[in-house]
């Protein structure tokens, strides 16, 4: 039988909606109810929320306590020795899941140091939601967030990633989307895309099914709420041609230059992406074979 929720000294990472208020959990629902305080990014924001899914009337209900990039240096004692005291702590972010681009990890990574039992009590995420619904590939992918916002920051970005056979997810706000749907088809080329909007929500809207297409939509109509962008991984290069003669010949000219037979195929696996072993097999095989 489990412990009731919260338990006092607990950190708890709570998923809230990212759309459909009805996809808040009933456990999500107890321990927001029950925490003493609720670290938030936006307390207005988080305020409604809780009224609306009937957890806050008025002044009564967890207090919220406003937890964001600017001021998590001067908070994270604070909710620390909340939590030595006894408290239960509630995190949560704007929408989603906490600790996903938001302050939540330094808080969390904070509560482990100090000892702190941290717990998370899963709910929606834009990550996994738009990924699996995009049609991509899902079984590997990569999470990068948001990209840096000066162009040339981000460009250096995409040439990092221009090799990563991984689907990957990003977050970008309405009014650099367009900037940065640009910046994915000059440097990586018209990719297979979805960018998802308003996700769970009735106008729920994906966009693509490329790079190209999805710029010319947003030329069209404007994007308004943050996206998640699920771009397709990069094509792996052609397995390289097998010339067993002109690869003969490379591996005799290294090993007239003094390499052993294992070091020649490896040296040449290294430059020309064949199997070391299969480079070594031929060598052998040359090597078996008569004088002609």
């Amino acid at each position: 039988m489990q412990a009731p929720e919260p338990a006092p000294g607990v950190l708890y990472l709570v998923g809230t909606p990212i759309g459909n208020l009805a996809d808040l959990s009933p456990r999500a629902r107890q321990v927001l109810a029950g925490v003493s305080r609720i670290a938030c990014e936006d307390t207005r924001r988080s305020g409604l929320l809780l009224h609306q899914l009937g957890l806050r009337q008025k002044e009564q209900g967890p207090r919220l306590v406003s937890f964001h990039a600017h001021n998590q240096t001067a908070r994270i004692p604070e909710l620390l020795a909340a939590l030595a005291a006894g408290e239960a702590l509630a995190v949560i972010s704007d929408a989603g899941l906490p600790g996903i681009s938001d302050p939540g990890e330094a808080l969390v990574a904070a509560a482990r140091d100090a000892g702190v039992a941290v717990i998370c009590v899963p709910g929606p995420s834009a990550v996994t939601t738009a990924l699996v619904s995009s049609g991509l590939p899902s079984g590997r992918f990569c999470f990068e967030g948001f990209l840096p916002p000066k162009a040339t920051q981000r460009r250096q970005r995409l040439q990092e990633l221009a090799a990563e056979p991984r689907t990957v997810v990003l977050f970008e706000a309405p009014h650099r989307l367009q900037d940065l749907l640009v910046d994915l088809l000059a440097v990586l080329g018209d990719r297979p895309l979805r960018v998802a909007r308003e996700l769970t929500k009735r106008h729920e809207e994906q966009v693509g099914p490329t790079v190209a297409a999805a710029l010319e939509h947003f030329r069209r109509t404007p994007p308004q709420g943050e996206c998640t962008l699920v771009l397709g991984g990069a094509t792996p290069p052609p397995p390289p041609s097998w010339d067993a003669a002109s690869l003969m010949a490379e591996l005799q000219a290294l090993q007239a230059a003094g390499h052993s037979s294992n070091a020649a195929a490896k040296v040449l696996a290294e430059r020309t992406g064949h199997s070391k072993r299969e480079l070594y097999a031929l060598l052998h095989q040359h090597a078996l074979q008569p004088d002609s």
